[in-house]
């Protein structure tokens, strides 16, 4: 049974209440003073105290998506099944396809020619592209945090609902969505660094995916067409694909993001002691230091709420010609799917309306 399987929650919630109320009829039984009942008072105790602990710990994991299964949770996924190597002109394989409104959904696995890593990736293709047959579409790459689950771009955000539904009210252009999360070499968070003598993550998703969306589907090749977006570690991951590869890019979006590299203990060392390498993954160095790419960005945080806030009115104000960015900041709103869910109204059909239209072959 799955980790984030809804039988698993209403299981546990059940067991939870069922030793509540065994717990009530039998402590009658349990009273005295001699080191049974205490032991048997205690131990009812203690049970009760873990099945509630443990139903409350599984819905708070599937609202949040902190651990995708057990593995995960317990840190036993650390085999090479997260990474395979992908030879040459591999190209997509497509796992599983669905119907959706306003479209499909393909599961696939995305191979990494350049980079050797592989990933697991959800593919949104709106209806217009099985109709209009000879056109190239724009694609948003859409990314989790850390650790994150692609599947809660779809089942916490609606990425494809909403872009359907902005479709349909022809807010935007038929775009196609690449839902990934960002850690490639799970249980590691690499923060999307190109590792020094390690996961090249960067590179995955700037060179890997872009060329292997552009293969597989009708996805233009242009910089115009492709935009990035990401929440957290993906959304710190937007930003810099934008504006250390403006020839791939040209908007992100950016939902509580990050400006700097996070090196804790789920990272290891991501820079080997190479200050250029740190200093690039830096985006406050890089507004000082480097040429201003020509790409728009959108930034998003919380007046109250947002450890982000400051250090992102550090970044608009840092932000020089020709890079363009905006800001959404909402009053108030905690480093969540609810808060996301609040910006992403305005933030999905921005970004969307920065890309190129459908142009014919």
């Amino acid at each position: 049974m799955g980790l984030t399987s809804v039988k698993l929650e209403v299981l546990m919630a059940l067991a939870a209440v069922a030793a509540l109320v065994a717990t009530v009829w039998w402590w009658p039984r349990l009273g005295g003073r001699r080191w049974r009942a205490v032991l048997g008072r205690t131990g009812v105790l203690a049970g009760n105290q873990v099945l509630t602990l443990a139903a409350l710990g599984l819905v708070a994991n599937s609202y949040f998506g902190f651990y995708s299964d057990w593995g995960d949770l317990l840190g036993t996924d650390t085999t090479s099944a997260p990474i395979t190597v992908a030879g040459v002109g591999a190209g997509i394989r497509v796992l599983a396809q669905h119907a959706v409104r306003g479209g499909r959904i393909e599961q696939v696995l995305m191979p990494g020619p350049a980079t050797h890593l592989s990933e697991e990736a959800y593919v949104f293709l709106p209806s217009a592209y099985f109709t209009d047959k000879r056109e190239r579409f724009p694609a948003i790459l859409a990314l989790t945090g850390y650790p994150g689950d692609p599947k809660n771009l779809m089942t916490r955000l609606d990425l494809p609902g909403r872009m359907a539904s902005a479709i349909a009210e022809r807010q935007v252009k038929p775009t196609i969505l690449v839902m990934m999360r960002p850690s490639v070499v799970l249980p590691r968070d690499t923060e999307c660094v190109d590792v020094p003598r390690g996961p090249q993550a960067q590179t995955y998703f700037t060179t890997d995916v872009r060329q292997d969306m552009i293969s597989a589907y009708r996805v233009g090749a242009g910089r115009e067409y492709w935009g990035v977006l990401g929440g957290s570690t993906g959304g710190y991951c937007a930003l810099k694909f934008a504006m250390s590869r403006p020839e791939a890019f040209s908007a992100a979006v950016s939902l509580s993001g990050y400006y700097r590299t996070i090196i804790d203990g789920t990272t290891g060392d991501l820079f080997a002691g190479d200050k250029t390498v740190e200093q690039r993954n830096d985006l406050m160095w890089r507004l000082a230091n480097l040429p201003a790419p020509a790409v728009n960005v959108l930034v998003t945080s919380s007046r109250k709420g947002e450890a982000d806030y400051r250090p992102t009115l550090r970044f608009l104000g840092a932000v020089k010609p020709p890079m363009q960015a905006s800001s959404l900041i909402l009053p108030s709103g905690g480093h969540n799917f609810n808060t996301w869910n609040r910006e992403l109204p305005q933030a999905l059909p921005w970004l969307a309306q920065q890309l190129h239209a459908p142009a014919s072959s």
